[in-house]
């Protein structure tokens, strides 16, 4: 299937299934519905090379943009503690933290959540799963994991491990789709999703709209990331993606945390401040 006919499809089957259900919002309340501020936050994989730099002076910028929170993806050699100092002193808040599937089914499962309480965060997220598993054995070994991790997290007190999705956890293998086996297979209290709307995309999978109103309340944070006509990655808000549509639904999802990101932005500040500008001011 061609990109642009996986993307027509994608943003159909988002706008059929948002035409499908009723809206539980009062009569009159469409397209006035907006982002809650303290939901508008930053992957920090997308300011990964100014972050190498100068860590305290990006976050301080996405603060001044009007982010509220942060997702953590590398630290750059400093500490959970320290992270959560240069968060703190400018108002930022980090709500998960993406660690390696390896660390998280390992020995470094006890570390990994003693660190997410010091960073002040909820959720522990599986980024990726290794290659070797993408395949309907590898993802109910992955679910399976996925139970006990999550039992883990709970009983530390914080959240489920979520899981972000890229491409390649679409496609169907001997019949069944790689992702739902996850969706199907796994505790909703212990498991959730962080949904990565471009990937999804990208892989032909159904809209955020049918997942939210299939799976509700497994969503709790989204990456937001936009599509060029050309299928590379785009500002928030100046691709193809139907963004309105996808967040119809999005209460029923249980989303909490919008946060944005571009895997290659050619300049990371512009395009958090264009990516923010957008989320702020739309309207669903």
């Amino acid at each position: 299937m061609s990109g642009v006919t996986t993307r027509r499809a994608f943003l159909g089957t988002a706008l059929a299934a948002a035409a499908a259900v009723p809206l539980a919002a009062p009569a009159g309340a469409a397209n006035r519905r907006r982002i809650p501020r303290g939901g508008i936050g930053m992957h920090l994989y997308t300011m990964r090379n100014v972050l190498a730099q100068d860590f305290a002076g990006t976050v301080g910028q996405l603060a001044e943009i009007g982010y509220a929170t942060v997702g953590v993806s590398g630290r750059h050699g400093y500490s959970a503690a320290a992270i959560r100092g240069m968060l703190d002193a400018v108002g930022l808040r980090s709500v998960l933290e993406h660690i390696a599937y390896p660390t998280l089914t390992g020995s470094g499962l006890g570390q990994a959540l003693e660190d997410l309480h010091t960073l002040g965060a909820k959720w522990p997220v599986v980024p990726s799963l290794p290659g070797s598993m993408h395949s309907v054995a590898g993802f109910r070994e992955a679910a399976r994991e996925f139970n006990r991790i999550g039992a883990a997290s709970r009983a530390a007190g914080l959240g489920p491990v979520l899981f972000h999705n890229h491409g390649s956890d679409h496609v169907v293998v001997d019949g069944e789709n790689l992702y739902d086996i996850l969706l199907k297979e796994t505790d909703p209290h212990l498991v959730a999703f962080e949904l990565d709307v471009y990937w999804a995309a990208k892989g032909g999978a159904a809209g955020p709209a049918t997942y939210f109103v299939r799976h509700p309340h497994r969503f709790p944070a989204l990456h937001v990331k936009d599509m060029a006509p050309n299928g590379d990655f785009a500002d928030v808000g100046s691709g193809t993606l139907d963004f309105a549509a996808m967040f119809d639904h999005a209460r029923e999802g249980g989303v909490r945390q919008w946060l944005v990101e571009h895997d290659s932005p050619a300049d990371p500040f512009a395009s958090a401040r264009n990516s923010y500008n957008y989320l702020a001011a739309l309207r669903y």
